[in-house]
């Protein structure tokens, strides 16, 4: 039998006082509240009654810091997994409103749709897919939860959705500590569930 469901879980906040895209950037772990939202998530899913079996993580610290609850509530050893890690920017380490506002910059910014600036959607899409999948398959039983970022669980659920993969980052439904559910049934992925167990918190610095 392969896992039950499947949880994307998004980090909590960050510590980012200059408000910079972080990217992959190390050292940027979750502030105070953010460790409260991380085990807000946490508690969320162990609220459900499921068996959580699998921990996997993006290899970035906030979301290694984000999976400690599940480790502490499930008793679980987190793995980490490079498919699930935030996508690749050109403006990273860079204030964004200023970026944009940057005559060099524009270049960048031609072809929204790809995007022009960074790891294209369709690359993000497929690795993340392929992440769920092989977490799926090779999980025995029980729920598999994956500790991953803002951008990829998106574009993850507009893949699944069969959604155009172009989008606003100022419109996903992806917030700080959110927990997107998935099930599989005859070879494909469904969304059965998405939740904002943790307080808003101060969400800046995502790709």
């Amino acid at each position: 039998m392969p896992a039950a469901r499947l949880h994307l879980v998004r980090h909590g906040e960050v510590h980012n006082p200059q408000r910079l895209l972080y990217e992959r950037i190390p050292g940027y772990g979750l502030s105070e509240a953010g460790r409260e939202m991380a085990r807000a998530a946490a508690e969320h899913v162990n609220s459900e009654g499921r068996a959580v079996s699998r921990l996997i993580s993006s290899p970035l610290q906030r979301a290694r810091e984000s999976a400690e609850p599940f480790v502490e509530l499930f008793d679980l050893t987190p793995e980490q997994d490079e498919r699930v890690i935030e996508p690749w920017n050109s403006f990273a380490g860079k204030r964004m409103k200023r970026a944009v506002l940057n005559p060099i910059n524009w270049r960048l910014l031609i072809d929204p749709s790809k995007p022009s600036w960074g790891e294209p959607f369709a690359a993000t899409a497929e690795r993340m897919v392929e992440a769920m999948e092989d977490a799926w398959e090779s999980t025995d039983s029980g729920d598999v939860v994956i500790v991953s970022h803002q951008a990829p669980i998106w574009i993850a659920h507009l893949a699944i959705a069969g959604e155009k993969l172009a989008h606003s980052p100022t419109k996903r439904r992806c917030a700080l500590s959110s927990v997107t559910t998935f099930e599989r049934t005859g070879g494909s992925f469904t969304e059965v569930a998405y939740a904002e167990p943790a307080a808003a918190g101060i969400d800046l610095g995502a790709v």
